[in-house]
């Protein structure tokens, strides 16, 4: 299992694929999975306000279907999207065809250049065609804010010890991590901005 930090195999198998931003700038790059969902989506943008903080998120074109008014507002408020399938695929689970098909039907809500495999993980040739299309967007820092395991504090550590410059930061926008994130997500934001980072998207 890979948890926190990538490891440096995994980098090798998506060479193309943006890890980390530039480790010379204070700077970091926060990251929302799967959503938009009316339990989580309007207390992350309200939090992200509240820091002047702009984030990208990697939406399910599912929810978006079911949430437009919710993906309008992450778009009205300055934050960026990204493609995270249509039906929050597992790549192994699905032929390639079926896997690019669901991505594309996405991105006709999504409109984005932007994309991160559902898991992290994705078959070699779903990588080949994808990253023809897109930036392939993974990570620097995984929060594990989903996992059952971790509490609020666990989530807020996980911050504290492992981001630095150019760090790309993943939460999840989900039912799994909303509890944790009512607490970790604004103190994350507020030691993050006493630490001297800037929050950036990937344009």
């Amino acid at each position: 299992m890979i948890i926190e930090q990538p490891a440096k195999w995994l980098r090798w198998i998506y060479p193309k694929a943006i890890w980390r931003m530039d480790p010379s700038v204070r700077a970091v790059y926060l990251t929302f999975d799967d959503g938009p969902i009316p339990e989580s989506t309007p207390f992350l943008l309200k939090t992200l306000r509240e820091f002047d903080a702009k984030a990208t998120f990697f939406m399910v074109g599912e929810n978006v279907d079911r949430y437009p008014e919710l993906f309008q507002q992450i778009i009205d408020e300055g934050h960026q999207v990204g493609n995270h399938t249509y039906n929050h695929l597992g790549a192994f689970k699905h032929w390639a065809a079926t896997y690019l098909v669901n991505t594309h039907k996405a991105n006709m809500l999504l409109n984005t250049h932007l994309f991160r495999p559902p898991h992290g993980w994705m078959r070699r040739s779903i990588y080949y065609w994808l990253s023809k299309k897109y930036k392939i967007v993974m990570w620097d820092l995984v929060t594990r804010d989903y996992s059952k395991w971790m509490t609020a504090e666990d989530v807020l550590n996980n911050v504290k010890r492992y981001a630095r410059n150019g760090s790309i930061i993943t939460f999840h926008d989900s039912l799994k991590s909303i509890d944790k994130l009512r607490f970790a997500l604004p103190e994350a934001l507020k030691w993050l901005k006493e630490q001297g980072y800037e929050f950036k998207t990937f344009d």
